[in-house]
């Protein structure tokens, strides 16, 4: 898979911070200034690198970013905020460029000091490495407990100018919105004003990293970042560029989002929870996450087992009004609830058949009204339980 974008580079090395001795240092390079903008957690216990980047995107221009694996530098203090600054003024240093303008993340083991001499140490190596296929290395070293890297690159024509959106993410574990735990990276070459492109982030995130679940859990380090360096001659204030940019975006981080689903730690299914007829589309978030989160729900998707008692439990326990005798459950197009109640052996049969495959949805019916929401999560298996007795060990 070929990832590149005009205008940047990137590479990673192993600066020793992972224990498995695999590549944990990764950054990212725009050749000019670009427009910045990003999204991070609203878990109120945040990392480091979290408050550092919070306070440097305000401006809307960066032109670099250092990412690590293998520490999240988060509950540190004071001495977290050091080390991130220093992770920057590094990077700052290599490439000749304004502190200000380098953002740094970290994923990893909570409330242990970062190495910051390694990193140190190993940025003025890793900036003479860097070329313009380096995201999907980038991608590797951001990985924690991922079995794969994640990476999706997208070209669209305008008119006869072409314009590229890529990105890197990674995510496995303590994934729920708000956002969801993850890392991502996109870079871009069309040019735009931080509030249009700040918008554009929103719009993809709410669709994409914010509608998904692993475990229900968010992280102290949750960011995503998007870079537009404008090499394109493309700027989101033409009106057929910014309908375009925001598809691709919406397609690019949706891609990821699912990658990062099926990637769940332990996970052996991606299922999709759709919830229709409610009264609002919150309502139906509601509902429809009450039950991506219950782990009777989640055990028995591994189990392949189909105990739509435990759906039906987990729809009366979303805080939200509900009349349980109208709501029907489906399991892709197999009918499994009618109006509140089972319909039989033969039904549970059919969905069982379903619950063997790795991907289907499941579709609540509420009849309440017309509105809908959907929501990617995956089961809960044994081996998520070992991944994470011994995360530290």
């Amino acid at each position: 898979m070929k990832i590149e974008v005009p205008g940047f580079v990137a590479g990673a090395i192993a600066a020793g911070l992972k224990k498995n001795k695999g590549k944990d240092l990764g950054v990212i390079y725009s050749e000019v200034p670009a427009c910045a903008a990003a999204v991070f957690t609203t878990n109120q216990v945040q990392a480091a690198p979290v408050l550092l980047d919070k306070d440097r995107i305000k401006s809307g221009r960066a032109q670099a970013i250092v990412a690590n694996s293998g520490n999240a530098n988060a509950c540190m203090g004071p001495r977290g905020l050091h080390d991130a600054r220093a992770m920057a003024r590094a990077a700052a240093k290599a490439f000749g460029i304004g502190e200000e303008l380098v953002l740094v993340a970290s994923t990893g083991v909570i409330g242990q000091p970062l190495d910051i001499a390694a990193i140190e140490a190993a940025v003025p190596r890793l900036s003479g490495k860097l070329h313009p296929s380096g995201l999907l290395e980038v991608a590797e070293a951001i990985m924690t407990t991922d079995t794969f890297p994640k990476a999706v690159s997208r070209q669209t024509l305008v008119g006869r100018r072409r314009f590229t959106v890529a990105a890197v993410a990674k995510g496995a574990g303590m994934i729920r919105p708000d956002m969801a735990t993850m890392l991502c990276f996109v870079c871009t070459d069309v040019g735009a004003t931080p509030e249009v492109l700040s918008e554009a982030l929103r719009k993809a995130v709410a669709g994409s990293f914010n509608a998904i679940t692993v475990d229900g859990d968010t992280s102290t380090n949750d960011t995503v970042v998007v870079l537009a360096n404008g090499l394109s001659d493309l700027h989101l204030e033409e009106g057929p560029c910014a309908e375009a940019f925001q598809g691709v975006l919406n397609e690019v981080l949706s891609t990821l989002a699912l990658q990062i689903v099926q990637d769940g730690e332990g996970a052996t299914k991606l299922v999709s929870l759709e919830v229709k007829g409610a009264p609002s589309e919150g309502h139906a978030r509601r509902v429809a996450y009450a039950v991506a989160n219950s782990p009777l729900v989640k055990t028995a998707l591994f189990g392949e087992d189909a105990n739509w008692g435990r759906i039906m439990a987990a729809i009366g326990c979303a805080g939200v009004p509900i009349d349980p005798e109208r709501v029907d459950i489906f399991f892709d197009t197999a009918c499994l609830v009618k109006n509140g109640q089972g319909c039989g052996r033969k039904a549970e049969a059919a969905a069982t058949r379903i619950l063997k495959t790795d991907r289907f949805t499941i579709t609540i019916d509420l009849k309440l009204g017309s509105q809908a929401a959907t929501v990617h999560t995956c089961d809960l298996s044994t081996d998520y339980v070992k991944i994470n007795a011994d995360y530290r060990s």
